[in-house]
């Protein structure tokens, strides 16, 4: 049998191969198309007939396709990629052959019509009448030639979205540094050595190699004392996919990101929207983008003050302690660092030794099991794509079994950059078939070493509970509808909620304290080092938020904008209005700027922003109750990590907290209030 095919089952990562994925797809699609065939043909007006031998069909669809997509980002391969385009390709002239099926629209339009409909239960409504608008937004209402050129217009960005992730991918794998003199390395932690040691090792070279993935960036930004060293990986990181730096022109995405913009904005004017912000904004929290552009402008006025006095700051310092007369993009991580620890007192390396990866792995449960009752057990039977990847069966405080989690936690070759939550399997509620939800949860933290512990930061504890949030809002949903369950068709200006709220237990002493271990010696995290920490909280925070800012208002211009406006004349506009710190004239965010261009965030990257109004309000029952409460958390599970989008976010917001977020609530998590 097929492995991709066993969609009730954990993936069969030790038999996949990407042979399997075209004959999976030709399986799954031609039953989907059967489906739709004698729905439409019997035109029934029951939900148990009109809607799910649908969902049945979509969801093994789903099961394939959520693990290929997965090992995409995770284990690339010339052959897994080119097995991922062409089924992607299959799916999306699919999908919209689907949405686009008037009587298909019309069966569900009678069905939600029909007597009996009031009378269904609210995910039963709710996914009906998300489907019916999830219709109409794909283009069903319009004439048959606009139909048509909707479908190619979605094939054509399916395709170039997944071009643009690869070329990320690829600029980040194919540029590194032979470093052959230690002396190079000076200042750079022992453990980050290594790490370039190893890498070097890997490649069949002697000294140390210096890559563009995350954990070796920040390494050699934030305390190698080679000032050259430091611009040189800036300059690459900076540049990649790009015209500029050192691969200029290898894996250009400036053409893609044209295209990209222009088929947006086609799509949008289909649909009858302005352009493609409004298109985006559809489907989420956010009336309109004037109100999001608002929102950022006035979050802007109030954070750049602080912003302006951080970097004056400095730049300060940096002559004053460091002899630097001028302060370059490449210097900031290190100065930062260094002025954090005159000021504080707090050494990123004193801390790092607190937190081994084993002991905050081990904490980490402790709070899962000590906020919301659960417990995750090690399945070291269960098949992975990789050895570092650890599977655990969530338990509830009976020891019934009823989700699951993938932890693949480190960097390494053919993995994408970032962090991020994703669907393996969704919760089934379907008569014979019972089945609990499955989430991969994804970091990229130091690789693992043999002989040498891999040591995590305070912001990469913050990381992996940020990520926790997504999980648990998919893991914990009560949804049987697996549209709208957990994470699915969630306000995508709502979804950070659940994660940015999570983060904020690594400020509370006892949590954090039980989170850690000396890597030598077990010693817990010292009282005076967390009351540096938490001094240092805040450190900076008028710059990384007007960071967000400069990134969500790019975004939203850009798509609010001409179609053929350039990125990079945008990006500069922002930046003349928002940021204090103005990178060089070479430098390309843009072309590797994934999130909108590859991945979900399509005029919503704001909802970092948006999101984290609700976050940091929400922490605050939390922290007004007693962090660790537990009918505070059984009341946040129950009424918005179990509801997935049965009901808007705001609703389950306020069944929560008994009121609307307070706005200020961000600008207090800041610092800023």
């Amino acid at each position: 049998m097929n492995p991709l095919l066993d969609c009730h089952a954990l993936p069969h990562f030790d038999r996949i191969d990407p042979a399997d994925i075209e004959p999976a797809l030709d399986r799954v699609l031609a039953d989907h198309e059967a489906v739709v065939r004698h729905i439409v043909g019997s035109r029934p007006q029951r939900f148990d007939l009109a809607w799910m031998p649908l969902e049945r069909a979509d969801v093994a669809i789903s099961a394939v396709w959520s693990v290929v997509s997965h090992l995409c980002g995770v284990a690339d391969t010339p052959e897994l990629r080119a097995a991922y385009a062409a089924g992607q390709a299959r799916l999306i002239a699919h999908n919209s052959k689907v949405m686009q099926n008037e009587a298909l629209y019309a069966v569900l339009a009678d069905l939600r019509a029909a007597d009996g409909f009031r009378h269904l239960a609210d995910a039963d409504r709710a996914v009906v009448d998300r489907a019916l608008r999830d219709f109409r937004l794909a283009g069903v209402a319009l004439p048959p030639a606009d139909r048509a050129r909707y479908a190619e217009i979605r094939l054509e960005l399916s395709a170039l979205s997944t071009a643009f992730g690869n070329a990320v991918l690829d600029a980040t794998d194919a540029w590194f540094e032979h470093v052959e003199d230690e002396a190079m390395l000076a200042g750079i932690p022992a453990a980050d050595r290594a790490m370039f040691a190893q890498e070097a090792h890997k490649r069949g070279l002697t000294g140390w190699v210096v890559t563009l993935h995350q954990p070796s960036v920040s390494a050699v930004l934030g305390f190698a004392d080679s000032r050259a060293l430091r611009e040189r990986v800036y300059t690459a990181s900076g540049t990649r996919a790009s015209d500029q730096g050192p691969q200029a022109g290898r894996f250009d995405n400036s053409q893609r990101m044209s295209h990209i913009l222009q088929l947006r904005a086609e799509a949008a004017r289909l649909l009858g929207f302005a352009d493609a912000a409004e298109w985006s904004l559809a489907t989420k929290m956010a009336a309109n983008p004037a109100q999001v552009l608002t929102f950022l402008r006035d979050l802007g006025d109030k954070a750049r003050t602080a912003a302006q006095r951080d970097l004056d700051s400095l730049r300060a310092f940096a002559e004053q302690a460091l002899g630097l007369e001028s302060l370059e993009p490449w210097d900031i991580g290190i100065v930062a660092e260094r002025l954090r620890q005159a000021r504080y007192s707090v050494d990123e390396q004193e801390v790092r030794a607190y937190f081994p990866v084993d002991r905050v792995l081990a904490g980490w449960r402790m709070l899962l099991e000590r906020l919301f009752g659960i417990h995750l057990v090690a399945r070291p039977d269960i098949a992975v794509y990789h050895p570092d990847i650890c599977y655990y069966d969530v338990l509830d405080e009976g020891g019934t079994v009823f989700a699951g989690v993938y932890l693949d936690l480190h960097a390494r070759q053919g993995k994408r950059g970032g962090a991020w939550m994703a669907q393996a399997r969704p919760r089934i509620s379907d008569g014979a078939v019972q089945r609990g939800p499955v989430a991969y949860l994804v970091c990229n933290f130091a690789p693992l070493m043999e002989g040498s512990p891999c040591l995590l930061s305070h912001k990469d504890v913050q990381t992996l509970l940020h990520e926790t949030g997504h999980c648990l809002h998919h893991l914990f949903t009560r949804v049987d509808r697996p549209d709208i369950a957990g994470t699915n068709g969630f306000e995508w200006d709502a979804i950070e909620l659940p994660s940015q709220l999570m983060e904020d237990f690594a400020w509370d002493r006892d949590i954090l304290t039980g989170m850690s271990g000396h890597h030598q010696t077990g010693e817990t995290l010292p009282g005076a080092l967390f009351d540096k920490l938490l001094a240092a909280r805040h450190f900076l925070s008028g710059m990384a938020l007007v960071r967000q800012i400069e990134f969500a208002q790019f975004d939203l211009l850009l798509h609010a904008g001409e179609p053929d406006d350039d990125p990079m004349r945008v990006i500069e506009t922002v930046r003349k209005e928002v940021a204090v710190v103005r990178p060089p004239h070479w430098h390309r965010f843009p072309h590797a700027f994934t999130h909108i261009f590859s991945g979900g965030y399509v005029a919503g990257y704001y909802g970092y922003l948006w999101g984290e109004i609700l976050a940091a309000d929400g922490f605050q029952q939390f922290a007004e109750a007693g962090l660790l409460d537990r009918d505070t958390a059984t009341l946040f599970r129950e009424e918005v990590l179990s509801r997935g989008a049965s009901r808007p976010a705001a609703v389950s917001f306020r069944a929560f907290r008994g009121r609307d977020a307070d706005p200020q609530a961000l600008m207090r998590r800041h610092g800023l209030a």
